[in-house]
């Protein structure tokens, strides 16, 4: 590492104190990471109302009011430690932040540019100049904007670059010519005959504009985005920021993710005592009120339940699924919540199969650990997938992962031949419910060759996709942004 930089993520979760999905991971390990690494990491997020602080020494930094929507909003900072060393920085305010829900409210525009807004001033307020302003997804997205337009002339902030990653392109903020003018969000849209104007009526596609650097996570997502396909309709505004993208791949905090001191799951165990992991798959079917067997192969699935996530090709209507379950003795337990025709599908699945199926539709991390650590195989058959760390978590906990070859899962799991040898989990190309369950069955036929698939099991737990390798990537990243506004 050439510097060492002050940075300031400012993200809408932070796992533990607040998690949605994989997004609330990354930002719960990556500053730890970067701090070992020998940066200044900070982190900025809504105080939400379901964030619970006990156990949490809560300091109060400071109050500030800031213009908005016509009206002085009053701001409180609130500081913790994450595991003890990253300070994080939780933003009160009562009329926007002071909900139960994260994400899915009527107002969330207004509550996430106010976020942003009030992301800018925190560091202000600290006398605490940094380096880096690193913006993840659309609710951080107006950040860069106002680094570039509003702070333009406030030496605070005169050579303070902006790093806008994408953790799914498909979550973009989008407004209206209403909302702009109400919101006074037209003096950082491009002017009239900008071919990119009409996809800056965005957060996520102000961010992308905005920044000196766009990020994603993984490379192989990083070039998807550039094509019609995977590009959410961003696609040409990406493509004139190709020279300022990367993709540098999420890693797994193997401290939260290790079976071996999990005090969530049912039993202990690792690679030298894998015989322990059986009573995790005995937990599991007694939880689920399935037959309790260890011969019969148990399939998992834990995540949301959105087309994203391949739940068509897995449980609609011509779904791999249900196929699956007729001709063979398989077993099937999911964890998740999403949209309401997909959780019909699988209510429909278990009253049809109710000794092979069982539904958990519900939110629960502590479920989703159990998954991982139960069930042979786990199933992963998405459209597309930024990074993937469902099927990385699930490998340390000796679950084989099927997968669609797309994002970071092309670039994680290494699809196995016929004989087992060097691989990591059953990969499918095309998306395609016929694909999903050719995959399926032949991942259900190699779980009969016990010695082999031991064997697979200790190679999946032992792979490495911790922070390791993707810190230098990151070392290199701010370098780049802090060259990028200091030339």
């Amino acid at each position: 590492m050439n510097h060492s930089f002050k940075v300031l993520f400012v993200a809408a979760e932070v796992n533990p104190l607040i998690k949605v999905g994989g997004l609330g991971d990354v930002i719960g390990s990556l500053p730890q990471a970067l701090r070992q690494a020998g940066h200044d990491v900070r982190i900025t997020m809504p105080r939400y109302g379901s964030i619970n602080l006990e156990g949490y020494q809560a300091a109060r930094q400071g109050n500030f009011t800031i213009p908005f929507m016509g009206v002085q909003e009053e701001i409180g900072i609130i500081q913790v430690l994450l595991k003890g060393v990253v300070p994080v920085y939780l933003l009160e305010n009562k009329r926007y932040f002071d909900r139960l829900a994260i994400y899915g409210e009527n107002d969330d525009l207004e509550r996430f540019l106010l976020f942003s807004m009030a992301a800018m001033e925190v560091p202000k307020q600290l006398d605490w100049q940094p380096d880096i302003l690193h913006c993840h997804d659309w609710h951080a997205g107006m950040v860069p904007p106002l680094l570039k337009v509003a702070y333009r002339n406030d030496a605070f902030y005169s050579s303070c670059a902006s790093i806008f990653t994408i953790h799914n392109l498909a979550y973009q903020g989008w407004f209206d010519d209403i909302f702009a003018e109400r919101a006074g969000l037209y003096g950082y849209i491009p002017p009239p005959g900008d071919p990119s104007r009409d996809k800056c009526y965005s957060m996520a596609g102000l961010g992308i504009y905005h920044s000196d650097l766009v990020s994603t996570v993984s490379e192989t997502y990083a070039m998807e985005i550039l094509t019609l396909e995977y590009g959410e309709g961003l696609e040409t505004l990406l493509q004139s920021r190709q020279d300022s993208l990367f993709g540098i791949l999420n890693g797994v905090d193997y401290e939260q993710f290790d079976p071996s001191t999990d005090c969530i799951i049912a039993a202990n165990y690792d690679v030298d005592s894998l015989d322990k992991r059986i009573a995790n798959k005995t937990a599991l079917q007694e939880k689920a009120g399935l037959p309790v067997n260890a011969a019969i192969p148990l399939l998992g699935f834990a995540g949301r339940l959105v087309d994203q996530k391949g739940i068509d090709i897995l449980a609609g209507g011509m779904g791999a699924l249900e196929s699956l379950l007729a001709e063979m003795d398989v077993q099937f337990v999911l964890q998740g919540v999403g949209d309401a025709e997909y959780e019909e599908s699988f209510k429909k699945l278990e009253s049809l199969y109710p000794k092979k199926v069982r539904a958990f539709l519900t939110l629960d991390f502590s479920l989703a650990q159990l998954i991982f650590a139960g069930c042979d195989i786990f199933l992963v058959p998405s459209r597309f997938e930024p990074c993937g760390l469902t099927p990385l978590v699930a490998m340390r906990y000796g679950s084989i992962p099927v997968v669609r070859h797309t994002g970071g899962l092309a670039e994680t799991v290494a699809g196995c031949s016929p004989d087992l040898s060097g691989c990591l989990g059953f990969v499918f190309e095309r998306y395609d419910a016929g694909e999903l369950l050719a995959t399926l069955k032949r991942a259900l036929a190699a779980f009969k060759n016990k010695n082999e698939w031991r064997k697979l099991m200790v190679r999946a737990m032992q792979a490495d996709f911790s922070w390791k390798a993707s810190i230098p990537r990151y070392d290199a990243l701010y370098e780049m942004a802090r060259r990028k506004v200091s030339s």
